[in-house]
């Protein structure tokens, strides 16, 4: 992609309000666009990491045999009296009405949606079980929206719900889903914790938390530094000793960066969502559900990994892979290697405007692609061109012949 191209323009000053690091450098670069309170556009960068990263829930979902669907945003009142939450759920949903005066929410979640599918197709055990998601638009109806895309009111978000014939299978894909989970987060170069978490509104008997340690964080977590023992302070209450090795626990800031719930029979008693068991007995569908919110998690992603000149993505993640940056007026060198990376699959981002170079520099480092390639007089009378990693000071000279090979 020539940058010249490119819909982009990038800020030298935070937006007002600003104090998250992620939702200052997310919108600084030109990753999103605010809207209105809690609600952003994605812009070409920002869409292509967010892309990145539900190619790579995607993966990991499919590897543990899910299957993907999508389900409607909108969820018509009587699916969400069936389970008492027309008016319980927290926050409260955002409702709106059809021309006929019919009530509908706006989804926050799908547990309703998803168990109305299913009770309609399952009918013995030899159906089960049965591991469903989806990557789809969601609606909160928060009180306060802040933090950039660490809170808001429409985001994207990968839900996927586990049906089983009983607790111990349920529970056996539970701690498959927790390990994918793992996965995930390491593949975009974030260390998690799992904590028990209070499930809230959702509900079951079980959740945990994957947390990021940080100062920006909302969530307030008792951890143990000697075992690893972790809970939210919802979950916790005022707990101050650890109930695994008796240590003292330390309250640490974090992002959640996913949440996992163990449901049980919670949505399919309510919902009379059974089965029939070898016996032919009739017994209820034990469900878990899982949820990654892509855009808080893309903000996680930059809360670790940045420096005072901008963002620092990883290569799994970045927008692109190499940011090539031309100093001289003759763009023939430039352009042919341009060319020789598109035709070899290299996701390049070409800065062939015409710009300082100090503002080049300075965009490069705000943006935060992974490889930074420049062609300048100097380089071009060594046959050469000036290669770093956005995550290292140090620069290397390497010859034009070579280059290809050294970035993949």
């Amino acid at each position: 992609m020539k940058q010249s191209k490119l819909f982009i323009k990038t800020l030298k000053d935070a937006p007002k309000g600003a104090e998250a690091i992620s939702h200052k450098y997310l919108t600084r670069g030109d990753f999103i666009n605010q809207l209105a309170a809690g609600i952003y556009t994605y812009l070409p960068l920002g869409w292509r990491v967010h892309s990145k990263i539900e190619d790579i829930i995607r993966q990991e979902m499919n590897a543990i045999g899910s299957q993907e669907l999508l389900m409607s945003t909108l969820i018509p009142k009587s699916l969400w009296q069936e389970t008492d939450r027309w008016t319980k759920i927290d926050p409260p949903l955002f409702v709106v009405k059809d021309r006929h005066k019919k009530e509908f929410g706006l989804g926050p979640t799908h547990e309703e949606v998803i168990t109305d599918l299913v009770r309609k197709r399952v009918s013995s055990y030899q159906d089960l079980p049965l591991y469903l998601y989806h990557i789809q638009n969601k609606f909160r109806n928060e009180m306060r929206a802040t933090g950039g895309l660490l809170r808001v009111r429409e985001f994207i978000m990968k839900d996927l719900y586990s049906f089983d014939s009983s607790e111990k299978n349920a529970m056996e894909f539970y701690k498959k889903v927790k390990q994918a989970y793992f996965r995930i987060f390491k593949r975009c170069q974030l260390e998690v914790v799992a904590v028990e978490a209070d499930s809230g509104t959702i509900g079951g008997d079980l959740s945990h938390e994957f947390v990021l340690f940080a100062e920006t964080g909302e969530d307030k977590i008792l951890y143990c530094s000697s075992c690893g023992y972790g809970a939210n302070v919802e979950k916790a209450g005022e707990v101050k000793t650890c109930p695994q090795c008796k240590k003292n626990l330390k309250i640490k800031h974090g992002i959640e960066a996913g949440h996992i719930f163990y449901l049980g029979d919670k949505y399919s008693q309510a919902m009379k969502a059974n089965f029939a068991d070898k016996d032919g007995k009739e017994k209820p569908i034990i469900m878990g559900c899982y949820g990654i919110g892509l855009g808080r998690l893309m903000a996680a992603i930059v809360e670790a990994s940045h420096d005072e000149q901008g963002i620092i993505w990883p290569e799994g993640v970045a927008p692109f892979k190499v940011h090539l940056l031309n100093l001289i007026n003759d763009k023939k060198a430039a352009d042919k290697l341009y060319q020789e990376m598109v035709e070899h699959g290299i996701e390049v981002l070409y800065d062939d405007r015409d710009k300082a170079p100090g503002e080049k520099f300075a965009e490069a480092d705000l943006i935060g692609i992974p490889y930074r390639l420049v062609i300048s007089d100097k380089t071009i009378a060594q046959n050469s061109i000036e290669v770093k990693r956005r995550d290292n000071q140090e620069t290397e000279l390497v010859k034009l012949s070579e280059v290809i090979s050294h970035v993949k």
